[in-house]
């Protein structure tokens, strides 16, 4: 069955497969090198790709190519080895879907041993060859061959078994050649070594569902044990009560079993509506933080444009509004006549007016500035909660986490160093003195001793020189 949402690419490459020549397919399966390249690793799109490179049966093509004389293959070697690149590739994260049973059994044990049969024709090739620069391009190829083997195996490592019962591998393994001797000693030290890892997963999962199983048993052991307990305990209370009151025994314990149930149902609902709450409330806080921050922000913005705006002028007046002005001025001028007033005393009244501006607007800046003060002290406090809040407690704090409980108020850290004092003079005193003291009772401390710096208790804020 073919898949939906094919990709186009894939459809024109196995249309063109189709329709050529034989001697033409290998260079045509080439293209899903590039395909595959150009996706990124591990992506959904790759894994689909791969599911239709397979149900259109390129891969089978590839596996077919592969299985042909090398002399008639167009490109020789370089389209040999990116074959088994692609071929490698596609069929590690792989879902066959339906053919499961075909893939593992057939298609990718018949892939291994064609790779091994192409690295033992490569080995042939490099031993007759006379020329160094193609002794170099042959174990180029073989490289490439034996990388690829080594990918498929890193995916399916149940075909480890099947290369090292191989009679290709072991003609490999018994090569004269130096470098090509080194080269397959390499591949078949990272094959062991994929082995190894799966021989210790294989473990540990074993362990692992050994003790699930004991686990499972010790669950139902106690649960048994519990209910002979429970069940014995219920037949010595029907001992003692009487045959009268068994209908009325049922029915409190029934009713006494469903408050038990009742309240730790209604105890988990509730916690669990506290967590959802506290993380809404969380995010309601840091909203409404970023909108008053956002809101100083911008209203300081406006403040600092109508400071430095220009200055604009007065608006234009008509001959009309002039008149109407002036009249008004004469009227008030009219009803409200003046004493005279000499200049000394003008001067003397517009110094008093300048005076009591200045005061005037150098308190209004102290103030701002004792506003800003207030914001920013509300600010550290509701931080300092939050980090409170949030902060595991101290038998579970780790690393830098006791950092979330020291404060940089120096009353709250002389506060906290006062009642740490007054707790260590009280468990350090003779039994004798606390004789007549009550769990309330305060002990006074001496300022002096308050100065004394003591490196593990909670001091915090700034430290005396």
């Amino acid at each position: 069955m073919k898949p939906t949402g094919t990709d186009p690419r894939i459809l024109s490459i196995a249309a063109e497969v189709a329709k050529s020549p034989e001697q033409n397919v290998p260079v045509i399966l080439l293209k899903l090198k590039e395909i595959i390249n150009i996706t990124p690793l591990g992506s959904s799109e790759l894994k689909k790709i791969k599911q239709d490179i397979y149900c259109y049966d390129l891969i089978q093509y590839c596996l077919l190519v592969l299985s042909q004389d090398c002399s008639r293959i167009q490109g020789g070697w370089t389209t040999i080895s990116q074959l088994t690149q692609i071929l490698s590739h596609c069929c590690v994260g792989l879902e066959p879907g339906e053919d499961a049973e075909e893939f593992y059994n057939e298609l990718l044990p018949s892939a291994a041993e064609n790779f091994l049969f192409l690295g033992r024709q490569l080995q042939t090739c490099f031993i007759n060859a006379a020329k160094a620069a193609e002794k170099d391009e042959l174990l180029h190829f073989f490289q490439i061959v034996t990388d690829s083997l080594f990918w498929l195996l890193g995916g399916h490592v149940e075909l480890i078994q099947n290369v090292l019962q191989s009679d290709n591998f072991l003609h490999l393994l018994q090569a004269d050649n130096v470098q090509i001797g080194s080269a397959v000693m390499m591949m078949l030290q990272n094959i062991l070594q994929i082995n190894r890892s799966k021989q210790t997963k294989m473990l540990l999962e074993i362990n692992r569902q050994k003790e699930e199983e004991d686990l499972k048993l010790r669950l139902q052991l106690q649960r048994q044990r519990a209910m002979r307990l429970s069940r014995e305990l219920r037949l010595s209370m029907l001992e003692i009560v009487h045959p009268g009151q068994v209908e009325k025994h049922y029915r409190e314990m029934e009713e006494k079993s469903a408050l038990i149930i009742q309240k730790h149902w209604r105890g988990y609902r509730e916690r669990k509506n506290f967590h959802q709450q506290r993380q809404s409330l969380t995010e309601y806080k840091a909203a409404v933080t970023l909108q008053r921050a956002a809101l100083k922000f911008l209203a300081k913005c406006h403040k600092k444009k109508k400071l430095f705006a220009p200055w604009r002028g007065l608006q234009e007046l008509t001959d009309a509004r002039r008149v109407e002005l002036k009249q008004q001025v004469d009227d008030y001028v009219r009803r409200h006549l003046g004493s005279p007033m000499s200049d000394v005393v003008s001067r003397e009244l517009h110094a008093q007016a300048q005076e009591r501006l200045q005061h005037y607007f150098m308190g209004r800046a102290m103030e701002e500035r004792a506003q800003q003060h207030r914001e920013a002290l509300m600010a550290q406090i509701s931080t300092n909660i939050e980090q409170l809040m949030k902060a595991p407690s101290l038998k579970e704090a780790e690393g830098k986490e006791p950092e979330l409980f020291l404060s940089r108020s120096r009353p709250v850290a002389a506060k906290a160093k006062q009642a740490h004092l007054t707790t260590l003079k009280h468990i350090q005193a003779p039994w004798w003195k606390k004789l007549g003291e009550e769990s309330g009772d305060e002990i006074d401390v001496p300022k002096d001793e308050l100065s004394v710096e003591l490196e593990t208790l909670f001091i915090g804020g700034t430290k005396p020189p």
